[in-house]
């Protein structure tokens, strides 16, 4: 049976139990990881999975027509990423990624009509549903664990401190947030640092609940949103961040985004760019993620990145890779959800809570197991917008003040030029004798 010639081919860590339509059973696997036995339901499926199983998989679990019998969900998707190597390799389904690849740069095409009907898809369902699993400011990206026990709030109010530290932020910028999500960084920037900041997004949903959160915390004055793609923006600003959004973006704009952010950024700004990213190189969407959750979304490798900041003619002045954060971060957000299960059912259906509960189990294993991770990037305009060193982010962390920084910086730049300028009066004495 072509079915279980796959498995055993492609599945070698964990152990897999395939429980076929007709009661067969299919095992495969023997190094070291989960056990897992599944259920198949439909008898499509046993040729459905052979051409691609990243699709079918994900749509069989939604369906019920595969079940789990043995192991976990978290299990599965473990299994799958670890033996994903493997599997592309095999025939069919290589046919078929190959296929992918070639057609990625139309599957992330995003002008500015499509760009919103794609942010639609995801993030205009109904406003309770992210309460359900997200922190208090609804902070739909990866947090920052000082360490591995800290729970989510406090992981997420970790990042709003880690991202202001980098763009030293202050009282007198003016901060431009593209992909402003439902605004809690906005509002934390202007709470804590006093900043101007004005929050970009394509989601009707997420645009009215910022709107209505800046008016309850009355900084109305300070804090303002709009309805717009960042391509529609004008003006200039001090300080450009973006956290999450960049995988919306499409390789096919990627040069025009960054453009964009030299035009809209003042001449010493700091832009700071918080994505998910890939290690393994240039790939395509996964075909279930692309159809159920992220339409026009992609995860950049960094060498697709580089290469349009270079053409921009703008300065990377530090890229900093958070490896396991992210998986950290949906494990929570998966533990919450389930502990919601019964409210996301009642709002949504029973289908749409097995979709979520893959995504977010198929997504831990892609950071855990796979070749995702999140990158953050600062880039100026100029190479002397920013300290000498990067000591500034960790004392601004530690609640040194903005000013205090600055002058630090500035007194290490001129000890600098003075034992520079020492150096060259001793090499000039010693030429002279």
């Amino acid at each position: 049976m072509l079915l279980a010639h796959f498995l055993k081919t492609v599945i070698h860590i964990g152990k897999l139990n395939v429980i076929d339509a007709k009661g067969r059973r299919h095992l495969s696997g023997s190094a070291p990881g989960p056990e897992v036995t599944v259920r198949l339901h439909n008898k499509k499926l046993h040729y459905k999975l052979l051409c691609n199983p990243d699709l079918h998989v994900g749509e069989a679990y939604m369906d019920g027509t595969l079940t789990i019998e043995k192991g976990s969900l978290e299990d599965l998707a473990e299994i799958l990423m670890r033996n994903l190597p493997t599997a592309l390799n095999y025939p069919a389904y290589s046919a078929y990624n190959k296929m992918c690849l070639l057609n990625r740069r139309w599957q992330h095409y995003n002008p500015i009509g499509r760009a919103q009907k794609n942010v639609a898809h995801h993030y205009d369902l109904p406003d309770d549903l992210y309460d359900l699993f997200l922190d208090r400011d609804r902070q739909y990206s990866c947090a920052y664990f000082t360490n591995p026990d800290e729970d989510l709030e406090t992981a997420q109010r970790n990042k709003q401190i880690h991202l202001a530290a980098k763009l030293r932020i202050n009282s007198d910028h003016r901060v431009l947030d593209i992909g402003s999500g439902w605004g809690g960084l906005a509002l934390y920037l202007a709470q804590q640092r006093g900043a101007q900041v004005k929050g970009l997004t394509l989601s009707k949903e997420q645009f009215a609940y910022s709107c209505r959160k800046t008016q309850e915390s009355k900084k109305s004055d300070q804090v303002k949103f709009a309805l717009r793609d960042y391509r529609e923006e004008t003006g200039k600003y001090d300080r450009i961040v973006s956290v999450g959004m960049f995988e919306h973006v499409g390789i096919r704009h990627y040069e025009e985004f960054f453009d964009k952010i030299k035009d809209l950024l003042t001449d010493d700004g700091v832009f700071l760019l918080h994505s998910i990213g890939r290690m393994a190189g240039p790939s395509t969407t996964s075909s279930w993620i692309r159809k159920y959750i992220f339409p026009g979304g992609y995860s950049p490798a960094l060498s697709e990145v580089m290469t349009s900041i270079e053409r921009a003619g703008l300065w990377i002045a530090d890229i900093e890779i958070l490896r396991l954060h992210y998986a950290e971060t949906l494990r929570l957000w998966s533990e919450r959800f389930k502990a919601n299960r019964r409210e996301v059912a009642e709002l949504l259906d029973v289908r749409f809570c097995r979709m979520w509960e893959y995504y977010l189990a198929i997504s831990e294993a892609a950071f855990r197991y796979g070749d995702h991770m999140v990158f953050q990037i600062q880039i100026t305009k100029h190479r002397d917008a920013l300290p000498l060193t990067r000591d500034y982010i960790s004392q601004d962390e530690q609640g040194i003040s903005p000013k205090n920084i600055a002058d630090s910086g500035d007194h290490r730049h001129a000890l600098l030029h003075s034992a520079r300028h020492s150096e060259i009066e001793i090499q000039e004495q010693a030429n002279v004798q």
